[in-house]
């Protein structure tokens, strides 16, 4: 692949080259480098980056070559024409080409003009806000101001907020927040640059434009309606004002980080600031979306944590005193069934290397940025103690010891642990990451009896009794959604590329009774040959699988044009890039409710929230997929350990739900337990992800 990307790419430079050697530059990726980090050696936005290289979007690795838009003679020229006053008709104006970074408040401050000014002289401002290489009018003094209609006044005196602010809520999508705002998924990408790859909840996005209507002008209620008619919840957004008081060691990096905006809009909201950020200050900030669920204050346990160390590595030990509590009937729920049981012993092996970082000249801050596997960790350690931190609050009767594995694909510290006796007292093991060194570790300790729990892989394990996949297989999410669609009574078609050889073997060789949608000798989908297949009385389940956009476009159509007759939903089995472009309407995709499966979800469930709330909280970040993994992993051990059961009986008997992550063990033919637990998603007709099964 990265051969073929790499070849890709040549070509294109070759072909561009003759016509665009001054637009672009050719810039080879170093080892660890970002998007963001590129970005600003070029001063240019990471959408830019996104638009010439759209495959760095799913991935960026060294040695690949990015086209970067060349601004070396756009930033001289606009700086000639900043000085550079152009006569329009009797009055002088200046033009001025936006440059990456600016903003209306720095805009206006360069030129001594108002906002309102500024959207006087280029009304086209109000729909697409400020954006790079615009070129805009900027007005003599006073000329705009005494221009200005009578409406213009009236927009001015209604609207006591220069910007719009927009917190992302669970299941929320980029398609539905432009659509809300009256704007395209493209226009939010470029106001909101960190969004392109992901789109996190929690995260706050900048909408530069009208906001949505309201039933008063302080908030308004959005009610979520269920299909069983449950209690609606309401969710205010806050379009007021609230204050912060500056706590020590804060910076304005580190408030734009937590309110999300630049030094500029800060300082025009407290211009206090314009002296430094100081310890102490109360500053007016944007406040944001309420959440429906109570805060957690956690009590700290009584007894004193007492940190030991090893040669091994670190060893952190947290201990709990016990409480008895009720059982509760329901199983999936562990925190609210407890058995009677002495105290247990979870160990987690996380690879922090920490030989290699106290060796190491370049420094850790620098490690983490270059050292990818190093982030991933720390992530997942950063989930796994919140986890803890929920033990001590339940007060689990369990000893945590977390040791470093010192891992390499190949190598471990794991014999180390298991000579100096870490490992043997252990009730249940989290980890080592690499599959191989968490084969190594179940094998060693299968006479022991120790559930060990592979945190990370996919990777098909070797049949040891005591070892857990937490992460199911790729065909063990492909199985799920087939047995779902015939668990349906559905009638299963598939359009597949000639190019997907591994998808056409696997159907057929484990989907029996699905059927192929005809292709032509070119190998563009027969849409005769599809709708031919369809079945007028049941629900047609149409599995796409192809990266080509045509075929796409093709399939959809197809489809959209079937449902006058029959029921069609699509389907695919595994994340499409493709789907993702402009050139494919996510109108159509919402109406043919389109379906897959997830290992992970997106839930608006109370203890959910509560998590990211704190987590953020306490991290200063939202929390990405290997912190939450790390919680629900961890989280989910832990409460098996006190079910009164071993590990193995909880894990034949109990399905459960954490977080983002459904574990639901079970035991393989061969040997082993593999984990089925996977969630099949469809967009619904409210633009929401929810969950079929």
């Amino acid at each position: 692949m990265k051969y073929f990307f790499t070849a890709f790419s040549f070509v294109f430079f070759i072909t561009c080259s003759a016509f665009s050697q001054e637009k672009v530059v050719k810039y080879t990726v170093s080892n660890g480098e970002t998007i963001n980090q590129i970005a600003q050696k070029f001063k240019v936005t990471p959408y830019d980056i996104y638009q010439l290289n759209p495959d760095a979007r799913t991935s960026l690795k060294p040695n690949t070559v990015l086209l970067i838009p060349n601004n070396n003679g756009k930033t001289a020229s606009a700086k000639k024409e900043e000085t550079t006053a152009k006569k329009a008709g009797n009055t002088k104006e200046v033009i001025h080409e936006v440059q990456p970074k600016e903003t209306f408040y720095s805009i206006g401050k360069k030129y001594s003009v108002s906002e309102e000014d500024l959207k006087a002289a280029n009304p086209f401002l109000e729909k697409t806000g400020v954006q790079i290489g615009q070129k805009l009018v900027i007005p003599a003094k006073g000329s705009a101001s005494k221009s200005a209609s009578p409406t213009d006044k009236k927009v001015k005196e209604k609207g006591s907020e220069k910007y719009v602010y927009h917190d992302v809520q669970p299941k929320e999508t980029k398609f539905g927040i432009a659509k809300q705002y009256n704007m395209t998924v493209e226009e939010l990408e470029k106001r909101n640059p960190e969004i392109v790859s992901n789109l996190p909840v929690g995260y706050r996005l900048t909408i530069k434009g009208t906001a949505p209507k309201t039933e008063s002008t302080d908030s308004v209620a959005n009610v979520t309606k269920t299909e069983s008619k449950k209690p609606v919840e309401t969710l205010k957004k806050v379009t007021t004002y609230m204050e912060y008081q500056v706590k020590p060691k804060e910076t304005f990096y580190s408030l734009g980080r937590t309110f999300h905006l630049t030094q500029e809009e800060l300082t025009e909201l407290n211009p206090t600031l314009s002296e430094g950020v100081k310890e102490g200050m109360v500053l007016k900030v944007p406040s944001g979306y309420v959440a429906p669920v109570p805060i957690i204050v956690k009590e700290e346990p009584k007894q004193t944590e007492k940190p030991t160390e090893n040669k091994g590595g670190i060893q952190i030990l947290e201990k709990v005193k016990s409480e008895t509590v009720s059982a509760d009937p329901e199983v999936v729920e562990l925190s609210k069934k407890r058995g009677q049981n002495g105290r247990k012993k979870l160990v987690l092996l996380l690879p922090f290397n920490i030989a290699k970082m106290q060796n190491d000249t370049v420094g850790f801050a620098n490690r983490v940025k270059t050292d990818k596997f190093l982030s991933m960790t720390l992530d997942f350690y950063s989930g796994a103690m919140m986890a803890i931190d929920s033990a001590k609050t339940l007060k689990l009767p369990i000893d945590i010891s977390i040791y470093d594995s010192q891992e390499t694909k190949s190598t471990s510290n794991i014999p180390s642990l298991i000579t100096q006796n870490k490992l043997q007292d252990a009730n249940a093991i989290i980890g080592p990451f690499y599959q191989t060194n968490a084969e190594t570790t179940a094998n060693t300790l299968r006479l022991h009896g120790i559930p060990v729990i592979s945190p990370l892989s996919k990777d098909s394990a070797n049949p040891i009794d005591n070892l857990y996949q937490s992460i199911p297989t790729n065909d063990v999410v492909r199985n799920t959604v087939f047995d779902y669609m015939r668990s349906k009574n559905g009638n299963i078609v598939a359009v597949v590329d000639k190019k997907k050889e591994s998808v056409i073997n696997y159907i057929k060789q484990n989907q029996k009774g699905v059927v192929f949608a005809s292709l032509t000798e070119t190998g563009a989908l027969d849409a005769a040959s599809l709708k031919s297949l369809l079945l007028p009385n049941r629900m047609n389940y149409v599995v796409m699988e192809t990266a080509n956009t045509a075929m796409v476009k093709y399939t959809i159509k197809a489809l959209i044009d079937a449902q006058k007759t029959c029921q069609v939903q699509l389907v695919i089995l595994e994340p499409n890039s493709t789907l993702d472009t402009d050139e494919i309407s996510f109108e159509n995709l919402v109406k043919l409710k389109l379906m897959y499966p997830s290992v992970t979800r997106e839930s608006d469930e109370a203890k959910v929230l509560i998590f990211e709330k704190e987590y953020k909280l306490k991290n200063k970040v939202n929390p990405n997929t290997y912190a939450t993994r790390g919680f629900d992993v961890t989280f989910d051990t832990m409460m098996r350990l006190v079910q009164g059961k071993t590990y193995q009986e909880t894990a034949d008997l109990m399905t459960t739900e954490q977080v983002d992550n459904k574990f639901q063990y079970y035991k393989k033919e061969d040997g082993g337990h593999a984990n089925k637990g996977v969630y099949i998603l469809y967009y619904d007709s409210d633009l929401t992800l929810k969950v079929a099964n």
